[in-house]
């Protein structure tokens, strides 16, 4: 079934349209954006017969509440989360039947940050640079959304799939993320890389979709001198003046002029997307070979 709106009856917190993001563009200074929970996004499209880079939308903590204008296909993904239809319950990460008019209330998350809520069909705004995702730092795509917003429903292409079983990772009590050291770990003092390996941080309030960052301890440099902006990428740990480390996400700049002390490989990505503040986090180094 073709056509048809989404009306957004509660925004929540933060409410975007994602996809798997949008590439080719960081030497003009455009971000990748996209999904930050990669796996719970494709994990959605696919249980309601997706590709998947079909749009879906990304709520932070206090979900979202939607109504369609037609029938359609729905499910919830990422940071479990009570879900209700007309104030019935409804299945978490399984695909379930929204008639028109209806409502989807998706509630404030048990544990973890971000749900994914997919539409049979995904969401049809207009690709910009070949992506609908929504660019909080550089404001390219979609904005976010707001109360009464209305969006245009795709096709349904595939059919939904009723699994036995999903594989999905619960958002952890602790976040361990390993750290690919370099290119500028020589900027650092030996103690603050043994600080970094054995220190505990914690995952700052002011965390948002550009960056994870961190309070604790700080990391001494030792080289001073300024360092010419150099390119980053999602996953960077950028240590900026005050010597608290930035784990950098889909959103982040294409450039920064702070040292880069090491990598998180993508695969690490995800459960950093799932990281409330207050969540304990270490960090564990893989130095290069030389």
């Amino acid at each position: 079934m073709s056509g048809g709106k989404l009306e957004i009856v509660r925004a929540g917190a933060l409410t975007t349209i994602q996809d798997l993001g949008r590439f080719g563009h960081a030497h003009v200074g455009v971000p990748r954006s996209g999904a930050l929970d990669q796996p719970a996004h494709r994990l959605a499209n696919r249980l309601v017969g997706n590709p998947t880079d079909a749009a879906t939308l990304e709520t932070t903590l206090t979900g979202v509440a939607l109504r369609a204008t037609r029938p359609v296909t729905v499910v919830v993904t990422g940071a479990p989360a009570p879900v209700r239809i007309d104030g019935r319950p409804a299945a978490w990460a399984c695909p379930v039947d929204l008639p028109a008019g209806a409502v989807l209330d998706v509630g404030t998350a048990t544990t973890g940050l971000r749900s994914y809520v997919a539409i049979g069909g995904g969401i049809a705004v207009e690709p910009v640079l070949g992506s609908r995702s929504t660019d909080l730092l550089s404001g390219l795509g979609p904005a976010r959304l707001g109360d009464g917003d209305t969006l245009p429903l795709g096709t349904a292409v595939g059919r939904p799939v009723h699994a036995d079983t999903v594989h999905w990772h619960q958002p952890p009590r602790e976040l361990v993320l390993p750290v690919l050291l370099g290119p500028r770990d020589d900027w650092f003092a030996a103690a603050a890389v043994r600080t970094l390996a054995t220190a505990r941080f914690s995952v700052s309030a002011h965390s948002n979709r550009i960056a994870l960052r961190m309070e604790g301890p700080t990391l001494e440099r030792a080289v001073h001198r300024e360092l010419p902006s150099e390119g980053t990428l999602p996953g960077a740990v950028q240590v900026p003046t005050d010597g608290k480390p930035v784990v950098f996400l889909a959103d982040c700049p294409t450039t920064g002029g702070y040292p880069v002390i090491g990598v998180v490989p993508e695969h690490g990505l995800a459960a950093a997307a799932q990281a409330v503040p207050g969540l304990p986090v270490r960090f564990a180094p893989i130095r290069r070979r030389r």
